[in-house]
């Protein structure tokens, strides 16, 4: 596997599901362990292969051609090796899911089938495509109008404002975000605020949150742009894999009263990976999977 392989993460039910891009073949590769522990609600990994194992002979016995549609490539395991997995490509993903009964099989084969045609799911597609686009290079660093340019090119053509600060007031869980009145003069406050330390970056990017400047999109938008300054003036860009969703979301409430715990997380993810495609992609997996409904 080369560096330019794209790997991709999704989430169901909180349990990861990963995928590998074939250029050649235009198309992506599941890794079946995933989906059997999926469908298996198993988190022991060994239990997981052994009923793997199983299913395979059996499907085989019955000369189920789901078994010759396998393919294998490497992924990455816990323990920062990466070893051959059993992949299957989408319709055999379908194929697979038909083998478990009950409703949680027909949950899953519904959410495969259908996630990617969301505008969640067309925006994260836009925002994979934002490392190899030139327009990454032109985006400002640190400025209201960069993160509009990032905001704009994630959801462009899927919302009407894309890219547009709100004209009105918004509120999550009872908090109220910055005033619409006031927006402008908030951002150009935010836009001075200086970067130089990973302290004042961190900062920075708690204030832009609570200024949340879009009607929809902001975290998705907010997190790129804080990898952006990370990268400009640090080096760094953040591990999103190393930050849980729960442990994020409850820092970002805290964060408005005290920051400590958001700074916390951050700083203990920091990589100077910030050349990655891997990690790029990675982090916008776990982005997104922060804005998934419970």
């Amino acid at each position: 596997m080369n560096n330019n392989t794209k790997i991709s993460i999704r989430f169901f039910d909180d349990r990861e599901v990963r995928a590998v891009w074939d250029e050649e073949h235009n198309k992506w590769w599941f890794s079946v362990l995933d989906i059997v522990a999926v469908l298996t609600d198993q988190d022991n990994y060994t239990k997981t292969r052994n009923y793997w194992k199983y299913l395979k002979a059996k499907l085989r016995k019955e000369n189920n051609e789901l078994v010759s549609a396998t393919t294998q490539l490497k992924l990455l395991a816990s323990d920062g090796k990466r070893y051959l997995t059993d992949m299957f490509d989408y319709n055999g993903i379908i194929a697979l899911g038909k083998q478990f009964p009950g409703k949680k099989a027909n949950r899953f084969i519904e959410w495969f089938t259908y996630s990617d045609e969301s505008i969640d799911g067309k925006s994260k597609t836009k925002a994979y495509a934002l490392f190899e686009s030139s327009f990454i290079d032109s985006i400002e660093v640190g400025t209201a109008k960069g993160l509009q340019q990032i905001h704009a090119y994630l959801f462009g053509g899927l919302y009407d404002f894309a890219g547009q600060i709100r004209q009105k007031n918004i509120s999550k869980g009872g908090f109220r975000f910055a005033v619409a009145h006031f927006l402008g003069n908030t951002l150009r406050q935010i836009e001075e605020m200086p970067e130089n330390t990973f302290d004042e970056i961190a900062d920075k990017y708690v204030e832009m949150n609570i200024a949340h400047p879009f009607m929809e999109g902001n975290g998705r938008s907010t997190r790129i742009w804080l990898d952006m300054i990370l990268k400009e003036r640090l080096r760094k860009c953040v591990d999103w894999s190393r930050i849980s969703k729960n442990d994020y979301l409850n820092a970002m409430v805290k964060s408005s009263l005290d920051s400590a715990t958001i700074k916390s997380l951050l700083r203990n993810a920091l990589t100077d990976e910030i050349n990655s495609r891997e990690m790029f992609m990675k982090g916008i997996d776990y982005s997104y999977y922060y804005e998934e409904n419970e």
